[in-house]
């Protein structure tokens, strides 16, 4: 059968538009179906059932309204009775939908302009799916694009396929683009929203680095050399720790490359910005002294609980100003490439440190026991640093230290019992005075010294507490508009309390209240409401 002009034109038009915006050709013909279908409605009645079917392949276009069978008609615009669609179809039965075919019709110019519109919308809303199922999976991936404009200092990137952004944050300082410059960003997020789907590049995310060194160096993209961790200050410094899977193959040589070429190329990218590359390691006081390269490092002390590490620099060649560098940077840096908290000492600050520690564990012990200073001092160099260590501790090795014996032991740890029940009835009674209640006691973990901080800060009930942050606790930092981070004191601020710690507090107290069972705290549905140590930028 020969296909009309205006058949083969209505294919055409379908075809040329599924091509243009990169669809399917099937949503396109079912788009121009529904337009017809709308204006069909438009001439027999809004409340007709009107459909439109165009053929594939020849492109004839076939109207039918569909009608509900039913026992008693309501509505004769889209019901029919039994009886009457039995004449038509004698199988007919209630709940079946009969179709008759219409005639063709004569599209009027305001039809026509609304089937328009209808078209256009459903092609719009197909090309929004298609771009946004398209880079939905493409997070995490370094695109190529054509800056099309700037808008109020945001970059619109022409993606070829779609349309993305790059907000003035996401660029690197003092970088500028003009119309028609090519541009190399990272994929950090896709968003469906009303106007269509949104992407999110940016050039200041450290995944950005790390993907740029997948493309230039061979060994990252084949696995053999891993990026473990990386840290920007965006358009200044970089550290990246990297290891090697290959003990053949030197990790930090590959990503530097002959005279530097691979990680020229990614400098370039990166407006000259400087990349130390280190040396991971799973020894985490082995990756800190790498990542504080190039300052020398004498000692580090590692508090593992919270994940705080102490380094120790010699005084000689200005070794502090290299290991904290230009207003902080490289100790920063290192911090986060490390995911711990770094303090930097020089020996000499650390010896006077560790000096005035003694002197004052030695003066905790001769007011507590009531001993001279040669006893103090004996028990602070044993390592003792409480009275509550030296009342616990085993009486035969207090007794074997030099200078002692186990007469001398008993009568010590006696006067430490004594010292720690006078203490204790004194926070008992400052407790009472503060007007904390006997039930905060039973939580598990809470202290008589907490319960004295508690009462100073207004929490003395269990609900008091159960309706504590975190950070309400142990305090918070912040760090606004590049200034120096501010730290607010919590309420059990100096008592060396965790986080997860004072989590733990919280949520004991939200048991005991009966604001969840002990099933719910097991299985952690009831995660503590408040953000970790929020930094504002």
């Amino acid at each position: 059968m020969a296909v009309s002009a205006n058949r083969l034109e209505l294919l055409q038009i379908a075809d040329a538009v599924a091509r243009e915006k990169t669809i399917d050709r099937g949503i396109v013909i079912a788009a121009m179906e529904d337009a017809i279908a709308k204006a069909a409605r438009a001439r027999y009645g809004s409340e007709t059932d009107v459909h439109a079917e165009i053929d594939p392949k020849k492109g004839e276009l076939r109207l039918s309204r569909h009608m509900l069978v039913v026992e008693q008609v309501e509505n004769p615009a889209n019901q029919i009775s039994l009886k009457d669609a039995q004449r038509a179809n004698p199988g007919a039965q209630i709940g079946d939908t009969i179709a008759d075919t219409l005639p063709p019709l004569e599209y009027g110019r305001i039809a026509a302009q609304s089937a328009k519109q209808v078209i256009v919308q459903k092609v719009r809303e197909a090309e929004r799916d298609r771009q946004y199922a398209e880079f939905k999976d493409r997070i995490g991936d370094i695109v190529n694009g054509v800056v099309k404009r700037v808008e109020y200092g945001s970059v619109i990137v022409d993606l070829g396929r779609g349309e993305a952004i790059i907000r003035r944050d996401e660029m690197l300082p003092r970088e500028s683009f003009r119309n028609g410059d090519r541009v190399r960003a990272y994929v950090f997020d896709v968003r469906r929203e009303t106007r269509g789907p949104q992407i999110f590049l940016s050039r200041t995310h450290p995944q950005f680095m790390a993907k740029l060194f997948a493309q230039e160096v061979p060994e990252i993209y084949d696995g053999i050399v891993e990026i473990k961790a990386v840290a920007r200050d965006p358009g200044s410094r970089a550290k990246i720790g990297v290891v090697s899977r290959d003990s053949s193959v030197d990790p930090v040589g590959a990503c530097v490359g002959m005279r530097g070429s691979r990680v020229q190329a990614v400098v370039n990218e990166l407006q000259g910005e400087k990349i130390d590359i280190i040396p991971w390691s799973p020894d985490i006081a082995t990756f800190v002294v790498n990542a504080l390269a190039p300052a020398e490092v004498s000692k580090v002390v590692i508090d593992e609980d919270r994940e705080r590490i102490e380094v120790v620099v010699p005084d000689t060649n200005n070794q502090l100003s290299l290991a904290i560098g230009r207003r902080g940077q490289n100790v920063r840096l290192a911090s986060q490439l490390t995911g711990w908290d770094i303090d930097i000492l020089t020996e000499s600050e650390e010896s006077e440190r560790r000096q005035a520690d003694f002197e004052k564990t030695t003066r905790a012990f001769m007011d507590a026991l009531n001993v001279d200073e040669v006893v103090g001092q004996l028990l602070a160099s044993e390592g003792f640093t409480s009275v509550e260590e030296l009342a616990l501790v085993d009486s035969r090795e207090l007794a074997s230290i030099e200078g002692f014996d186990e007469e001398t032991a008993a009568e010590l740890q006696t006067r430490a019992r004594e010292y720690l029940d006078r203490v204790e009835s004194e926070l008992e009674a400052r407790r009472t005075e503060l007007g904390v209640e006997d039930a905060l006691k039973d939580v598990p973990g809470v202290t008589l010294k907490m319960l004295v901080k508690f009462g100073e800060n207004d929490v003395k009930t269990v609900e008091d507490l159960a309706g504590c942050a975190t950070d309400d606790l142990v305090g918070w930092t912040e760090r606004k508009d590049g200034a120096e981070p501010v730290k607010y004191p919590g309420i059990l601020d100096g008592m060396e309390l965790s986080r997860e710690e004072a989590e733990h507090l919280i949520m004991q107290a939200r048991v005991k209240a009966g604001w969840i069972d002990e099933s719910e705290l097991a299985s952690g549905d009831e995660p503590v409401d408040e953000a970790s140590e929020a930094e504002a930028e």
